[in-house]
């Protein structure tokens, strides 16, 4: 991280000093709820909040919660029950929430971008040499954040 002129810093320090944050992680059984009211409380008055890869890493009646108060507002693609139901709570949010289906990766740029890099790659695996994006992933690692069913319990 440093090498990039970035610092390592506790969750509550980026909660509390944030004014957007991005929740873009895998779901496991190690993560449900990662975000709760405790984390909720941290952001800032009028922070940002979007909420992109998987609802169950968010306590999301506390998510609800907060943005039905009005002290924070949310973007919001994935939920913990799709389609999203009619009389769900957080469809009564109000202007403080956009709500979307899970498919911002699906957009037609998105593909083609995904398809040119690919091929990009491909292109210099087969001269011999390394690919730019393509990169062989740590086994431990990989293993540690690969999404885990997560039980309904």
């Amino acid at each position: 991280m440093r090498a990039h002129d970035c610092r390592p810093a506790p969750l509550e320090d980026v909660l509390s000093t944030c004014k957007v944050i991005f929740v873009l992680a895998s779901a496991t059984t190690a993560n449900q709820g990662f975000l709760g009211r405790r984390e909720l409380g941290f952001l800032p008055d009028g922070a940002v909040f979007l909420l992109m890869s998987r609802a169950a890493v968010v306590d999301f009646p506390e998510l609800v919660r907060e943005v039905h108060s009005g002290r924070i507002r949310a973007a919001i693609e994935v939920f913990p029950e799709e389609p999203v139901p009619a009389d769900a709570p957080i469809r009564s949010a109000g202007e403080g929430v956009l709500l979307s289906a899970h498919r911002t990766g699906a957009m037609p740029e998105a593909l083609r971008l995904i398809g040119r890099l690919t091929v990009a790659d491909a292109e210099l695996v087969l001269r011999g040499l390394s690919p730019q994006l393509w990169r062989r992933a740590d086994p431990t690692l990989a293993s540690r954040l690969r999404s885990q069913p997560v039980s309904k319990t």
